[in-house]
């Protein structure tokens, strides 16, 4: 079976420099997405991808292509290591990664990070690889939902990098068959983080070329406000033959020349990004944690504790207003006891104390004080007013209005 693919990298909206790295080969597909203040991220991606993108060949099984993917993460990992050795201001950098190797009709994988590659087959989308993050780890274990995962705020805690921070990084490998037919999708999170997976689908369906695909989910994730640096590279299997139609390269940082100068300030976010995507404008640096039992525990009862805050935050607001709510509530009837007016009440004129209206079935006023004022000793019009009540401002002056209707009854 043939293949086609292409690639396609951005910076983004708000980043100043590409810490993205992409590879299209022949035979060898990678994705890295690097981390690491100062110069380090697209330093780390670059040497990765570059050390992996060196055993793009063939091979005579999709077993030989794992082990020899899985040995070109450990070398790139070394090589980063040793980089960082002669240059001590990149201490920290680190990349995930994400390759795919085509070996006729099956593929081998090898991921480490928060990179992904998806598998798109008879119009059902498939993330094959599982983040290495805290929130993923948590929403593995059931203790929070991926909605609540995407807002996390440990969400770029990255537990699994290529770098200087782990001499041994395990690395997750599997060989999957393909097909005709078959896409393949390797991202960074710039995409998959802020492009839903549907609209990933009705991409990758509805564009049968690659490379237009390829740039069109770039599109999406500029559309969405695009903070970080994205990636894409597609891999179409169709036909027969194992080798591409073409091989793209290199793109992103690893298509630069190395640089070790220090990160220039960050672009500033312009004023439609802000209003289009409020939610969006911004990212948090990945930042990589040691995935020991110690850390993760400490960091389960911190979100422990985050969470229980939230309630109790949740809690006391809630509580807060009902207490407003019943004070309006006690005002206000306090406010209809302090008015008057004249009605009827039994065929005899009444003062009544509040409001002539009720909430529902509650009334919102009583009789204040009965007179000896018959209504059908009063004139008709006389009556009628009585009857669909008569205000008055206080006590005082109802109390005039019974004075002037207890003259017209006598008359």
């Amino acid at each position: 079976m043939a293949s086609t693919s292409a690639a396609v990298s951005h910076v983004g909206k708000v980043r100043s420099k590409n810490d993205d790295s992409g590879y299209a080969g022949h035979h060898l597909f990678v994705v890295a997405d690097g981390m690491g203040g100062h110069a380090g991220g697209d330093v780390a991606s670059a040497i990765a991808t570059t050390r992996i993108a060196e055993i793009d060949e063939q091979y005579a099984s999709a077993a030989d292509a794992e082990f020899a993917l899985q040995s070109a993460l450990i070398a790139a990992n070394s090589l980063l290591a040793e980089t960082v050795f002669e240059h001590p201001e990149l201490t920290g950098m680190g990349t995930t990664v994400s390759g795919l190797v085509r070996v006729g009709d099956q593929v081998a994988i090898a991921h480490i990070g928060d990179s992904r590659v998806y598998l798109l087959r008879d119009g059902e989308l498939s993330q094959i690889t599982a983040d290495h993050t805290f929130v993923q780890r948590l929403v593995d274990s059931g203790r929070i939902t991926p909605e609540e995962a995407a807002v996390h705020p440990r969400r770029s805690v990255l537990m699994r990098v290529l770098g200087d921070v782990d001499a041994a990084p395990e690395i997750d490998t599997s060989i999957l068959d393909t097909r005709a037919g078959d896409r393949w999708l390797l991202c960074s999170d710039g995409l998959s983080s802020y492009v839903s997976e549907d609209k990933i689908l009705n991409v990758m369906t509805n564009c049968p070329d690659a490379d237009e695909a390829a740039r069109q989910l770039v599109k999406e994730s500029l559309d969405a406000g695009a903070p970080d640096n994205v990636t894409v590279i597609l891999l179409d299997i169709d036909e027969s033959r194992d080798t591409p139609d073409t091989a793209v390269g290199l793109v992103g940082s690893a298509a630069a020349p190395l640089s070790f100068e220090p990160e220039p300030a960050r672009r500033a976010v312009r004023l439609p990004t802000l209003l289009l995507h409020p939610l969006k404008t911004t990212v948090e640096d990945s930042h990589f944690e040691p995935e020991s039992d110690e850390y993760l525990q400490e960091l389960i009862a911190e979100d422990r504790r985050r969470a229980r805050r939230r309630r109790i935050t949740w809690l006391t607001v809630i509580v807060l207003a009902a207490l407003a709510v019943i004070a309006i509530v006690v005002l206000a009837y306090q406010w209809t006891q302090s008015l008057y007016y004249v009605g009827a009440d039994g065929g005899q004129v009444a003062i009544f104390q509040g409001v002539q209206q009720g909430i529902g079935p509650i009334p919102l006023s009583s009789v204040y004080e009965r007179t000896d004022i018959r209504l059908d000793d009063l004139p008709t019009f006389t009556r009628e007013s009585v009857e669909a009540t008569i205000s008055a401002d206080d006590l005082e002056e109802a109390r005039s209005i019974v004075e002037r209707l207890g003259a017209t009854a006598n008359d």
